[in-house]
């Protein structure tokens, strides 16, 4: 029987766990393109998928990982062909369906990306849905019609997967960004990406007032919760907020005052189901507008066997920007 390497989640009588293990390659799940996959990350969700910490696996066994870049082994879609380079975020990969945290996958054609030229599997890797997450954040304003003339740009958990690939597009794009992160230490760090003010998360986090003082046009928010309401309280009239992140909490304890009475915005952003012509532009965007220094700088590498360990890491705050898990 064929195997591969692969992240196997198991819950049963014995609890949940994760583990490395040889998957059989006859027990991949449904689909029309087989995947070679050399390159997978580590996203938030992931740490929530491989400690259990959160429902994010819906189905057992999992294999975790809801990025992955490599080469298609075998195709029935006739978009794709054995040897095509390709990209896949979302679509309940690692969740729902087998996911990229292995050495195979097998999924619907219509979920893939094919690899942006000038991006090796790495580099898609090192954007995977953090980065493409912030594109999508980063279009949404521009759809909105919010410009850096309005005023600054707020990113929450700028020292995130997330915030750091959205503090280098907006400061790329000329807006003077302020970034809001719990790890002041990496006050250097955010000001390399392209920071111009670093607040402390503390700021934004405990609950605040209906309204405050104006201060930000636009804004990525991976937060969610009292973060996000007190972004909002202190957005400018008629700014903008795209909200892609939860990892302070589901919850949105703000009041109408910001709707009603300033006109602010604001925009939902969803990774997981985009359509293809928006995945498209955005993958388009990353490969034009991404800084290649600046994503080499937020991105560390690590083997496959170093994976579950990075997946708690990153519950913990302690991941900064980007980490790429060669498969190998």
């Amino acid at each position: 029987m064929a195997t591969f390497k692969a992240i196997r989640i198991d819950k049963d009588d014995a609890g949940y766990r994760a583990a490395p293990t040889q998957f059989a390659e006859s027990d991949l799940m449904e689909g029309d393109v087989t995947v070679r996959i050399s390159h997978s990350t580590i996203n938030y969700k992931d740490g929530l998928a491989v400690t259990g910490k959160s429902p994010v696996v819906r189905r057992f066994p999992m294999i975790p990982g809801i990025d992955f870049a490599g080469v298609v082994e075998s195709s029935s879609n006739p978009d794709f062909k054995p040897g095509d380079a390709v990209v896949l975020n979302g679509w309940g990969v690692g969740e729902t369906h087998l996911g990229g945290l292995a050495q195979k996958a097998r999924v619907k054609g219509d979920w893939l990306v094919p690899l942006p030229a000038g991006l090796s599997p790495e580099q898609a890797m090192a954007i995977g849905t953090a980065g493409y997450t912030a594109m999508l954040s980063v279009m949404a304003l521009e759809k909105f019609g919010v410009k850096p003339a309005d005023g600054p740009a707020i990113v929450t958990g700028a020292a995130g997967g997330v915030g750091s690939v959205a503090v280098s597009l907006l400061a790329k794009a000329g807006w003077r960004v302020i970034a809001s992160t719990g790890r002041v230490s990496e006050a250097g760090f955010l000001k390399e990406l392209g920071a111009a003010e670093i607040i402390d998360r503390a700021e934004l986090s405990a609950p605040g007032r209906p309204l405050g003082k104006e201060r930000w046009a636009a804004g990525v928010d991976s937060v969610g919760s009292h973060t996000l309401a007190n972004v909002l309280a202190q957005t400018k009239y008629s700014g903008a907020i795209a909200a892609c992140g939860l990892a302070q909490g589901m919850d949105l304890p703000a009041s109408v005052a910001p709707f009603i009475l300033r006109c602010v915005s604001l925009l939902g952003i969803d990774s997981v189901m985009a359509p293809k012509a928006k995945r498209l532009e955005a993958w388009s965007r990353l490969a034009r507008d991404l800084d290649r220094d600046k994503l080499a700088a937020i991105t560390s590498v690590i083997p496959f066997d170093r994976a579950i360990q990075a997946a708690g890491l990153i519950l913990e705050g302690k991941i900064r920007g980007r980490v790429v898990v060669e498969i190998g």
